[in-house]
């Protein structure tokens, strides 16, 4: 099985590419700037970004599936979670401060997962073959820890008595931080050892997808992976740079960049997710969809406080009533659209209007 898993093209070509494209912006004159040359050199960043994004996510997969569960799921957790840290710190800690980016971001990842990509997984799937089955015990699980990681990190914020909302005091963070890695530590044993079942369908272990890759294929993988996150982080400043120019032009508010970097952390997966949905493994989709926002919210805000705990900035956590209202809607007709263990159309239709509302009102507050 392992001679069928190759390296493609796209895997070496992107992360070498990030690498030139970082040391060319030592040459005087190559970067962002509002001027022809300017604008060309952020849609090379762009597309330069987006791809070794895709190659790095790629390349944790083959490590995952060749060294087995549960390690394989904490290394391409850890990857997408270090792309996600190292974009979120390159704008928040930037020129201009931006204290809410964390908070932004991570909410942007749980309603873009759980409306968007959940809607249009259950709608695509629905068209396809009008109802689809996964597993109701571990959508539990899923939704269990995620209304609990949500609820504290977002919302309980703008409700404390010893620093006036939407802040922790310094033990206060320390606390939550300890408690949402904690409870993420819990859920992906469970997930990948003690109850391994509840996530899985017979067709979640069929096809030419869980090829192991051989040895020097692994080696392969390893190195590229390294490199990819390394060329990320380095161009992670030059990106939050784009970011700032394209929120000023549209005139964007501070949400924007939250989303934008949600979404480039969510791509591969989404696209991943997507695909599972279109062969009527919904099932997948969920494990990647709901695991994306679970990590996120486990990992990225521990990591994210100690940065601002270290460096005495100051984070911005609790949401504002509109938002809340959003997470509350959202976390409540999750529940009922996985209450039964089948989905139809309706319910991604219904998933997709809340994530346009969403979408709306980032756009005009």
């Amino acid at each position: 099985m392992s001679a069928h898993v190759h390296v493609p093209r796209s895997a070496w070509v992107f992360p070498l590419l990030a690498v030139l494209l970082f040391a060319a912006t030592s040459i005087p004159g190559i970067g962002f700037s509002h001027s022809a040359g300017g604008y060309i050199f952020a849609v090379v960043l762009l597309v330069v970004l987006f791809g070794t994004v895709f190659a790095a996510v790629h390349h944790a997969e083959v490590i995952a599936h060749r060294i087995g569960e549960p390690y394989g799921t904490l290394v391409l957790t850890l990857s997408v979670t270090i792309i996600e840290v190292a974009m979120i710190a390159s704008i928040m800690l930037g020129e201009k401060a931006v204290p809410t980016l964390a908070r932004d971001t991570v909410f942007a990842v749980v309603m873009i997962v759980c409306n968007g990509l959940i809607g249009w997984a259950i709608l695509a799937g629905g068209v396809r073959f009008r109802e689809q089955e996964f597993q109701i015990t571990g959508v539990k699980v899923y939704l269990c820890v995620l209304i609990v990681i949500s609820t504290i990190t977002l919302v309980l914020p703008n409700y404390t008595l010893t620093t006036p909302g939407p802040f922790f005091a310094s033990s206060q963070l320390i606390f939550i931080g300890i408690t949402t890695l904690l409870l993420y530590c819990v859920f992906v044993y469970t997930q990948t050892v003690l109850h391994r079942d509840y996530f899985i369908v017979e067709s979640d272990d069929e096809g030419a997808d869980h090829a192991v890759a051989s040895s020097g294929v692994m080696i392969i993988s390893t190195l590229l992976l390294l490199v990819s996150l390394v060329a990320v982080v380095l161009l992670a400043k030059k990106f939050s740079l784009v970011v700032d120019a394209g929120a000023a032009a549209i005139g964007a508010p501070p949400a924007f960049a939250g989303v934008v970097v949600a979404l480039l952390i969510l791509m591969p997966e989404s696209v991943a997710a997507l695909a599972a949905a279109r062969k009527n493994d919904l099932q997948k989709s969920i494990n990647l969809a709901l695991g994306s926002s679970l990590a996120t919210i486990g990992l990225t805000v521990p990591v994210v406080a100690v940065a601002a705990f270290v460096l005495k900035e100051k984070l911005v956590l609790g949401l504002d009533p509109r938002d809340m209202v959003l997470l509350a809607m959202t976390l409540l007709v999750s529940m009922m659209t996985f209450a039964t263990g089948r989905t139809n159309v309706l319910f991604g239709l219904v998933h997709l209007v809340i994530f346009a509302v969403y979408i709306f009102f980032v756009l005009v507050p």
